[in-house]
């Protein structure tokens, strides 16, 4: 149960003055809500800026383009003339060192008669503007008596706002928010909170909220820090508890004897690198254990996870049981099949396929000689979650670019054996910080090194204006018998923009090339686009105008020019992705990014960092630099824990010792019985991570 002290928290935004139901509507989405929001998602909403009124110069001193708040003596109004309703009303004031005016559109005169008194003293505050040589003020932020002048902020909080909604609205709102804190248990531990400086857990939201100077605002300082480090304990236990309980919900032993490996091993053209070796023998050891294995493979587009996929899958079969790997798109699965079935024959593996175009008779015979234990690794997408789906003995679920499925989609895959062990593959290096925010304690495999015979990809920056010279230069490579991708960006996530420009720069293309260029987007059913891509593995097509399904597993060798149009508007892990589907073969490779100038530092940023390193795990920590965690896994669209409060590139170095802490607490008191543990309860619901508090409850 929910600690009653948590109650005026939890309550409806429309418990606030203000927030009726129109209202409510734009709240959600400002928040980020599916339904009501509370008055803790309020409070959560963390300003992003400050406006800083405690400037009070007189006229004469006052700096153009700066918030200022001055003293003035409303000297004259000037109303729009009749029938001229856009013009402005204009306010005329001095202070005897200069003079001001102040300038409203489409306001009632007799309003602004009220506001602004003829004769008497008022503090206006705003953004101070010059006109025709004159100082003017439009629209000021604040305009107060001088008696009320104490009560008008000296510092004020600006928020991230949606349409349809005013900041002074929100700030009304939050600061009624703010009034309904309530007085909360302890949950940090007292040394700790001395150490850092921390204030109580109300107490720093008071500040961010009601800062006395811009700097209690700054993610760094010791307010919103604790609210980070806050998130991060809350995150860390609840991923701790939840691994123990997967731990202890009893594993089993599989333990191969190691013939289909050797078999594997002797079927590979070449022998696999020293990182790949190193993840085959950790998983291999993980799955004779008695525990749950759950462990996390990463490595860089090309660096052979397939692979170890396949020899963990052997593993599994070697001991009688049955493994399955899952892609997000039906592309990826097929890919996989390709890469594994040639090896798997020569090792004696029987590998299929379910995806959702498998159909009637041949979906039927698959599942039944699944459910049967005639296939060994099946090998598909969303579609192996499907209730009708019966495996005979399934021991290990193989889920690759796992941030792409929620954890109820992974627990349901493992659900469909006896103790599961599962291996997540991800092909997005995640930094460190990432990894422990992401997957707890998981274990981690890294293949650092790239597969024998993969050459450097020689990466250039090239202007937009100079689309005829990448167009000439792609001819040329076409005539040397190499095989081109041209990318098209997605534009403002839609679809139907996104399309377009594919198809118009498919026809362009088509004018100069003929028949030798294929196109291949996302509103393709996926019989049209397997076709497709078919055609350019068989070299029938030999330049591909794509949008980016072609991001993950999609390898065809003789590809070796790359062209992405309008690179600055894509992500480093994106760009970093695309330009791994060339390289693959014997020819030397060139990734072309066209880029729309002027660039800001962000993107130029971006386009310096592809130029100077193919190394997916730098990358990756440049990112992280650049963006934040939010993007770099595509949090925002794949169903895992974003940051509400916590900034990873500020707060990250907090992490560590989040996850110690939540370590040492739970080795001491694993059900949240003491003092402090019922606390950590409080903070568990309030960062939304009762699932947690349930496992308690369930044992």
């Amino acid at each position: 149960m929910r600690p009653d002290a948590l109650n005026p928290l939890f309550a409806a935004v429309t418990t606030l003055p203000g927030i009726g139901a129109k209202m409510e509507r734009l709240y959600r989405r400002l928040l980020g809500r599916d339904d009501v929001p509370r008055v803790l998602d309020l409070l959560f909403h963390l300003p992003s800026g400050v406006v800083d009124r405690r400037s009070r110069p007189v006229l004469r001193d006052v700096k153009v383009g700066q918030v200022a708040t001055v003293a003035v003596t409303v000297e004259r109004h000037r109303p729009p003339a009749p029938g001229r309703s856009r013009a402005p009303h204009l306010i005329y004031a001095s202070d005897g060192t200069g003079d001001l005016i102040i300038t409203y559109f489409k306001a009632r005169p007799e309003v602004l008669e009220k506001l602004l008194p003829v004769g008497e003293t008022r503090w206006v505050s705003g953004t101070v503007a010059q006109y025709d040589g004159m100082l003017q003020m439009v629209h000021p932020d604040r305009v107060v008596s001088e008696q009320d002048l104490a009560k008008m902020p000296a510092v004020e909080p600006v928020y991230p706002l949606t349409e349809g909604l005013a900041i002074y609205g929100v700030r009304r709102a939050i600061e009624a928010a703010v009034t309904k804190l309530p007085a909360l248990p302890e949950w940090q531990d007292p040394a700790f909170l001395v150490k850092m400086r921390f204030p109580a857990f109300a107490d720093a939201l008071r500040t961010v909220h009601r800062p006395a100077v811009p700097e209690d605002l700054a993610p760094e300082q010791p307010a919103w820090s604790r609210l980070a480090y806050d998130e991060f304990l809350a995150g860390q236990l609840a991923l701790m508890m939840v691994r123990a309980r997967m731990k202890k919900a009893a594993g089993r032993s599989t333990a191969g004897d190691g013939r289909l490996r050797e078999k594997l091993a002797a079927a590979l053209p070449w022998s696999l690198t020293g990182s790949q070796a190193k993840a085959v023998a950790d998983i291999a050891a993980d799955l004779e254990k008695p525990e749950r294995m759950l462990r996390l493979l990463q490595g860089d587009v090309g660096s052979g996870k397939t692979v170890v996929a396949l020899f963990a899958c052997s593993a599994a079969v070697e001991a009688g049981s049955q493994a399955a790997i899952m892609a997000p798109t039906e592309i990826l699965a097929r890919q996989h099949l390709k890469t594994i079935a040639p090896l798997a024959e020569k090792a004696g593996l029987r590998v299929a396929i379910l995806t959702g175009r498998e159909r009637g008779r041949e979906r039927s015979e698959t599942l039944q000689r699944l459910a049967d234990g005639e296939i060994d690794i099946l090998v598909g997408t969303h579609a192996i979650f499907q209730d009708e789906v019966t495996f005979k003995d399934l021991a290990l679920a193989v889920v690759d670019e796992q941030h792409r499925f929620g954890v109820h989609q992974r627990l349901a895959l493992a659900q469909k054996g006896r103790a599961v062990d599962v291996l997540v593959m991800t092909a997005t290096p995640i930094p460190r910080t990432l990894v422990l925010t992401y997957f707890g304690d998981m274990d981690v495999s890294e293949l650092r090194e790239k597969p024998a015979g993969r050459k450097p990809i020689d990466t250039r920056t090239i202007a937009l204006d100079r689309l005829d010279d990448v167009v000439a230069a792609v001819g040329r490579a076409l005539h040397d018998g190499r095989q081109v991708y041209w990318v098209c960006p997605l534009v403002e996530e839609s679809e139907t923009i996104d399309l377009a420009a594919a198809e118009d720069r498919f026809r362009d293309l088509s004018g100069v090339f003929g028949d030798t260029v294929g196109l291949v987007h996302g509103k393709m059913r996926g019989s049209e686009k397997d076709a497709a891509m078919a055609r350019f593995s068989a070299g029938e097509t030999t330049l591909l105008v794509a949008t980016t399904v072609i991001e993950v597993g999609v390898d065809v060798p003789r590809a070796s020019v790359m062209v992405i149009e309008h690179a600055e508007r894509f992500g480093l892990a994106q760009l970093h992705q695309l330009r791994g589907r060339i390289g693959r073969g014997a020819e030397k490779s060139t990734c072309l990014l066209l880029y729309k100038a002027p660039l800001g530092e962000a993107a130029k940023a971006r386009l310096a960092t592809m130029r100077d390193t193919e190394d997916g795990f730098r990358i990756a920590e440049e990112d992280l630099k650049l963006r934040g965690e939010g993007d770099v896994l595509g949090t925002r669209q794949s169903g895992l824990p974003g940051f509400r409060v916590a900034r990873i590139e500020t707060h990250g170095g907090l992490l560590e010792a989040a996850r110690d802490d939540a370590g040492l607490v739970l080795s001491r008191d694993p059900d949240l019985k003491t003092e402090r543990g019922q606390a950590l309860r409080t903070l568990l619901y309030l960062f939304g991570r009762d699932e947690a508090v349930r496992l308690l409850r369930a044992g």
